[in-house]
């Protein structure tokens, strides 16, 4: 089997995302280098896709040998300033309920942390952040 497609990876947790944001009440997603006005007083998604360090899982085998892929998925969720945290905590809910420990195309997620309130950048916006680690087993 080739080595493992970063890209790969990368669709298969991004198009996750955006099939969930379409569905109603449907949701805009930004993703990773690209650019995005959001509209005033509306909701909004940015994922934030992040490759950490991989570990060898085998050492000196020449049949079978694996390496660890892991990474992180932050997702910035804003919501309309000065409504409350409803809806912002509505969001972070199904993304929770998307990538709490599940295995998607060999994508392990473990369980997510959040959400928890941040700063808002872009201001204007109340925003949280909800943040989930995953690993990849990539058979060389």
């Amino acid at each position: 089997m080739p080595p493992a497609s970063r890209n790969t990876i990368r669709a298969t947790i991004e198009s996750r995302l955006a099939a969930e944001l379409a569905l109603s009440p449907a949701i805009p997603v930004v993703f990773n280098n690209v650019s995005y006005a959001p509209t005033p007083n509306s909701s909004w998604v940015q994922c934030l896709l992040n490759f950490g360090a991989n570990n060898y899982l085998t050492l000196g085998s020449t049949t079978n040998p694996n390496n660890r892929i892991t990474g992180i998925n932050v997702f910035n969720i804003f919501t309309p300033l000065g409504v409350g945290s409803g809806s912002n905590f509505t969001i972070a809910k199904r993304i929770r309920d998307l990538y709490n420990r599940v295995n998607v195309s060999g994508v392990y997620f473990d369980a997510p942390i959040g959400p928890e309130v941040v700063s808002a950048s872009p201001e204007g916006y109340f925003q949280t952040q909800v943040r989930v680690t995953f690993e990849f087993i990539e058979e060389l």
